[in-house]
């Protein structure tokens, strides 16, 4: 792995390598590519951009980039898209990860999601200046929104007035093509090939845009349509070790370690397949008057299984071949050997038994006849997303004026039929080798879950979800320019209603009239039911285990005739009241802000913008859950009852900001932000009832998640302080500081909570009170210009992130800790070209360790220890792509991601301790963009 002080080892390097890609940043709110929805142009950019924005080529994306950098007014960087359906990066997260102080995470379905800013994820999404999100949340899935529909994507790092609030950590803006973007008439189109490494399969990805401008008696009308669609089969393996515990209450030979209770894994395999369709209509009906309306669908579906593996290591009958590390310490365990916190009390005030035992971490062992069992958790997702906006802008003299009206629909369905099978007698053996690589390596012999004779029924579980968050919203922006020292005027008014429904249904059984029951003895189960899925490569050597058929269990009869042997109802089962709600809220909001600008003479000059922002959001929330009462003499052990909930809020918030910009001349500027802001917990987190299966399997603890209804919103106060040197169109050199003050920070925390008399491994949101974020960003790039012929083609970019942050709540478990999610290093670099038709770059992405869990399930701790992070080793990947240009507007070009096969690993505080090995996919493919 790259070490981040190779990249660091000297100032000159810095200067001249580390720099802003072509990532993200954030946008104007209304330079010339943009939609008129958003705020005059001046609020945050001088008007510097061309009428045809149109760019090719890595370095004209770039400098667009850097022009919008370089003219804000906030602290912004900007990816702009290469060419028309063409990202510098194939999803719209991982062109974000170029960004300075942006970091991302690899998901499920093997692509890059969930960017952070700062290490922030608390960031207002918009799309043209309107806010844009999933679901019942109030983040947006990147994965909804194709990279080939965007013209660019900016990241605002500080805020101000004109900008929606309900982000802490920033906005992202991304932008869609407009038909007065182009000249006149334009056609492109783009297909592309992509070979995955796991599936060793080929996916398309495809698009279309047509656009074109006319003159009429009416006035100019621009007509735009852009369609895409792709399809990609993806397998993202995994493997893992359960609570790590005391071998010496375990099987015979294993006293004295500590080893993995259970280890396992996961193929998480299938298909999505995602659809995007937007059109737009400009109208200049008149000078100074230009009228627009915009429609956007986007779907995304998958099908795809979750197939869980387990060999239950501590059930088998002894232990052998075990070798010990010669890290030993003194832990605190039960009776169970899991950890026991010393002191502890039952309901009925009898100690729990807690020892002290000095054990050692297994670095190997032999589990004998022992049982396991494996798992298809068959989905069926579906997100889609309607908008549909228009409005009016306005100019007459000094006064700008624009309005604009949006209705948003986001739809959630997921579906999950889940079927546990197990290993009938037992008798498997495992050879475990820990921490190999940061890992854990095994295999199961003699009767293993790879060989499918003796396969029984387990439990069956069923998980459906259907989530519509929607929002009308309608808002008037204007400036008027005053042209003295006081520059310009901006104000406005917005106001959105917005709604959240939750449904679902989420049960198990598993009777004694079908657990056991062999799969060869179930006659309607096809010949097929039960396949070998994809391989783990540290799971039995990449062999993969048998697990019943996804495809199958997705079938809407299997499923039924499997309920009629479990005894439950046909299809999908009603949403149950506890695991529901509905929100609404309502907010309105207004803002205020002076432009000014004030001349030194010669080349010098300061301006800057003041202003603030009020909201007023009324909040309702209605939900259940079961509470259990507390006992009393007459009933000592009282049921659950199910308890409504609901709550109406209200919050008024002012936002101040402030910038000053000072521009030296000759490429060289300095600025300074202040901006407050805030974030609102999502209804999600607020909702009090729990989501988690009924407990059927003994081999593993089971999680589940719940809500918190006294989450508090989030606030912050943000300092940016840069030195930005501009020597060139597309050449800069940049140097930041950023502080930030957070009130109420929401994290996610783990801990054992019993159910029914069953325990469960909870995950809830809390605050944490306060919390600094404090970090340097540097970036730079440029084209050796300079050089002659065909080396004046050659470019370098870069940039570098340092956050460190600080929980500052004293008495709070994390006190001292960083923040939940955070990377304290950040870091891009890579390498350009561009000249005479061919373009290429090589980016190398690293992001330092990082805790991604406070967790509290029952693994062993050292003595005087009762927190346990998650923590996420360092992480780099390659990527690469070489294009030509070999017939105007013809491109053809090959792309690489992941060259590295970088993987992500956690481990469960301790590094002796590993816990996940992710295996992320490397990806190749051929792709052709038409342009005319």
């Amino acid at each position: 792995m790259v070490s981040k002080f190779a990249v660091l080892s000297s100032v000159s390097l810095v200067a001249m390598l580390i720099g802003a890609t072509p990532a993200c940043a954030a946008a104007d709110p209304a330079p010339a590519a943009q939609d008129q929805a958003q705020a005059p142009a001046t609020s945050a950019v001088e008007e510097s951009a061309p009428e045809d924005v149109v760019v090719t080529g890595f370095r004209a994306s770039l400098a667009k980039a850097a022009d919008i950098k370089r003219n804000s007014l906030n602290v912004v960087d900007s990816i702009v898209a290469d060419d028309i359906g063409k990202l510098p990066d194939r999803t719209v997260a991982a062109a974000l990860q170029r960004v300075p102080g942006v970091q991302v995470t690899v998901g499920d379905n093997n692509e890059i999601v969930g960017p952070i800013v700062r290490g922030l994820p608390d960031i207002l999404t918009t799309l043209d200046g309107r806010e844009i999100f999933t679901g019942t949340g109030r983040g947006f899935a990147y994965q909804d929104l194709p990279a080939e529909a965007l013209a660019g994507a900016d990241v605002y790092k500080s805020t101000s007035a004109e900008l929606i609030e309900g982000g802490v950590a920033g906005v992202i803006n991304l932008r869609l093509h407009k038909p007065f973007d182009f000249k006149g008439f334009t056609l492109a189109a783009n297909g592309r090939a992509i070979y995955t490494a796991n599936t060793q399969e080929v996916n398309p990805v495809l698009g279309l845009l047509v656009s074109d401008r006319f003159d009429t008696g009416i006035g100019e009308i621009g007509i735009l349509g852009d369609i895409s669609y792709a399809r990609n089969r993806f397998d993202r393996p995994v493997a893992f070790n359960c609570d790590f515990r005391s071998g010496t209450q375990g099987p015979p030979g294993a006293a004295g370690v500590i080893a993995p209770t259970c280890v396992g894994g996961v193929s998480q395999e299938g298909t999505y397949e995602r659809k995007q369709g937007n059109l737009a209509l400009q109208w200049k009906a008149a000078p100074g008057l230009e009228i627009y309306a915009n429609g956007l669908y986007t779907e995304y579906v998958s099908r795809w299984a979750s197939n869980f593996l387990i060999d239950d290591v501590f059930g088998g009958t002894s232990f052998s071949n075990v070798t010990k590390t010669s890290q030993c310490q003194d832990y605190n365990v039960g009776s169970d050997g899991f950890y026991q916190e010393p002191g502890k009390f039952r309901p009925d005030g009898t100690p729990i038994p807690s020892f002290r035992q000095n054990l050692c971490t297994a670095s190997g062992f032999t589990s004998n006849n022992h049982g396991g069992f494996t798992s298809t958790q068959a989905h069926f997702d579906r997100t889609q997303v309607y908008i549909i906006s228009g409005g009016a802008k306005w100019t007459s003299g000094a006064l700008d004026l624009a309005a604009d009206v949006s209705y948003q629909h986001s739809r959630v369905r997921n579906q999950n039929f889940i079927l546990d099978i197990f290993k009938a007698g037992n008798g498997i053996t495992t050879n475990v080798q820990t921490n190999v690589n940061g890992g854990t390596n095994f295999v199961d012999t003699a009767n293993g879950l790879g060989d499918p004779a003796n396969f029984a029924l387990s439990p069956l579980n069923q998980d459906n979800i259907r989530d519509i968050g929607k929002e009308f919203a309608a808002k008037v922006d204007g400036t008027y320019r005053v042209g003295t020292i006081l520059d310009n005027i901006q104000f406005g008014l917005r106001y959105a209603d917005h709604s959240a429904t939750h449904q679902q249904s989420l049960g198990g059984v598993n009777p004694d009239g079908v657990r056991g029951t062999l799969i060869s003895n179930v006659s309607f189960l096809p010949a097929d039911f039960l396949v070998h899925s994809s391989g783990i490569p540290s799971v039995n050597g990449n062999f993969g285990v048998i697990v019943p058929n996804q495809d199958q269990l997705r079938d809407p009869a299997i499923q039924d005739q499997l309920r009629k042997l479990y005894g439950l109802s046909a299809g999908w089962p009603e949403f149950t009241p506890d695991r529901a709600f509905a929100a609404g809220e309502k907010t309105y909001s207004g803002y205020l802000q002076a432009g000014y600008k004030i001349p030194f003479g010669g080349s010098i000059e300061l301006d800057g913008q003041i202003g603030g922002r009020f909201t007023h959001t009324e909040r309702t929330i209605s939900g259940a859950a079961y509470v259990t009462p507390a006992p009393t003499t007459a009933v000592p052990n009282p049921a659950a009852v199910l308890t409504p909930f609901g709550a109406k809020t209200t919050d008024d918030n002012f936002l101040p900001n402030a910038s000053a910009r000072l521009k030296f001349g000759g490429g060289l500027q300095a600025r300074f932000t202040y901006a407050r802001a805030i974030a609102r917990p999502s209804f999600g987190d607020l909702n009090p009832g729990l989501s988690y299966l009924i407990s059927t399997n003994s081999l593993i603890l089971p999680a589940g998640s719940g809500g918190n209804p006294n989450l508090r919103p989030q606030k912050s106060d943000s300092f940016d302080a840069t030195l930005e040197y501009y020597f060139s169109r597309n050449g800069f050199i940049a140097i930041g500081g950023y502080y930030k003050d957070i009130k109420d920070r929401v994290i996610s925390q783990s801990q054992v909570e019993t159910i029914n008399g069953f325990d469960y491994n909870i995950t809830r949101p809390r605050n944490v009170g306060a919390v600094t974020l404090k970090g340097i960003e540097v970036s730079a790039q440029t084209f050796f210009d300079f050089l002659p012929g065909a080396w004046s083609g050659f470019g370098v970019f870069g940039n570098f992130t340092l956050a460190d942050s600080k929980v500052n709540t004293v008495g709070d478990p994390l006190f001292g800790q960083s923040i939940q999610g955070v990377s304290k290093y950040n870091y891009n670099i890579g390498g350009l070209y561009d000249k005479n038709g061919l373009t290429g770059r090589v980016v190398y992405t690293y992001r330092s360790g990082y805790y991604d869990e406070n967790y509290g399930g029952t693994n062993v701790r050292p003595v005087g220890q009762t927190l346990i992070l998650n923590q996420v080793r360092p992480n780099g990947r390659l990527d690469a792509s070489i294009g030509y240009e070999f017939q105007k507007g013809v491109t053809i070009s090959i792309d690489g991601t992941n060259l590295t096969h970088a993987k992500y690993k956690s481990y469960y505080g301790d590094s002796a301790l590993p816990r996940d090995t992710r295996f992320d996919d490397s990806s190749y493919s051929i792709g052709v963009a038409m342009r005319f």
